[in-house]
């Protein structure tokens, strides 16, 4: 019987051109630089612009770029798995528009959505089809056009969102690198806290709802705060116990990345020193499934075969989860 994991065996990101920094969110609502590095650690954010310019545009330019990288021939892709709470449309999935973009004929695709944390739901389910031996090759994207459902006068919010994502490829190996272990858990209490009122079934868009601003993203933020300091960090402290590993045996920790002090709480749970973090925060805000793949693409070229990852997020809903990840490739 053989042991077959799933790899990542490269991984490309996509942030649009525009930049909103700190400065231009100071002349519509009222922050400040000061006030907002403080509190979040991010100083810009990038933001998708144009007609008609959907989550599927940054899920295309990840893919290909990807498929470059790798060398990856598009109709040899099995699945396309598409993690987002911004898609294109109600339907048809986004993940469905992006395969046909980039010539996956040959895949079945489907969109996952979890929030922050959809891109780990995502990545873990995708390792389970590889793991069954009937795939070969499966895309993992991560991407989200928040800008679409943020209210540019709620100062709770439009500090923290931007937009960007990024895709990684799935294959099967059978040494000893790849997807090791994942804990994933959810709270539906965080509906009352994290989420968006309108635009589904139970509040459709009518002129009312719209005027009411249902069709943005709200959240509490002093709880949603506490719960993630206290979940993030838990689930990585635990999937690290659960896999008999120590501070000094984590080579990166890859976490989501909403706010500095949520990142630096879970790094000190786990006794990991900062030198291991990823952060990008700074530079593209929260892109809620995107910052995942973002910190991997981002830091690619400091990754070695062997390393332990683990990745960590939280999310709206509530969800939260941590992935036990051995790096599968040197840098190029």
């Amino acid at each position: 019987m053989t042991n077959i994991k799933a790899a990542i065996t490269g991984v490309h990101g996509y942030v649009p051109d525009y930049v909103l920094t700190n400065a231009e969110l100071e002349t519509m609502v009222d922050t400040s630089d000061e006030w907002i590095t403080t509190r979040t650690g991010i100083k810009e954010r990038r933001i998708l612009k144009g007609v008609e310019q959907g989550t599927s545009v940054i899920g295309v330019e990840a893919c290909k770029g990807l498929l470059e990288k790798t060398g990856t021939d598009p109709m040899d892709i099995d699945l396309i798995i598409c993690a987002t709470i911004t898609p294109d449309f109600p339907f048809p999935a986004t993940a469905n528009i992006v395969g046909e973009e980039i010539g996956a004929k040959n895949a079945w695709s489907f969109d996952m959505g979890a929030a922050c944390s959809g891109f780990l739901y995502a990545l873990s389910t995708a390792a389970q089809f590889i793991e069954t031996g009937k795939y070969k090759k499966v895309i993992v994207i991560g991407a989200d056009k928040m800008s679409s459902i943020i209210n540019y006068e709620d100062r709770t919010t439009c500090i923290i969102f931007g937009d960007g994502g990024g895709a990684v490829l799935l294959e099967p190996t059978e040494e000893n690198v790849g997807v090791v272990d994942s804990i994933l858990k959810t709270d539906g209490t965080g509906v009352n806290f994290l989420g968006m009122p309108g635009g589904g079934s139970r509040v459709p868009a009518t002129v009312e709802s719209v005027q009411a601003k249902k069709h943005y993203a709200f959240q509490e933020g002093s709880t949603v705060f506490k719960f993630a300091v206290t979940n993030m960090a838990d689930v990585s402290a635990e999937i690290m116990e659960k896999n008999n590993l120590k501070g000094e045996d984590i080579a990166w920790l890859v976490p989501h990345q909403a706010n500095k002090r949520i990142i630096d709480a879970t790094a000190r749970r786990m006794e990991v020193s900062d030198d291991k973090v990823m952060m990008n925060i700074e530079k593209y805000g929260n892109t809620t499934a995107g910052t995942l793949p973002l910190c991997l693409w981002d830091y690619e070229s400091q990754l070695k075969k062997g390393d332990n990852l683990i990745l960590a997020a939280f999310g709206g809903g509530f969800t939260w989860g941590s992935l036990y990840l051995k790096w599968a490739y040197d840098p190029k």
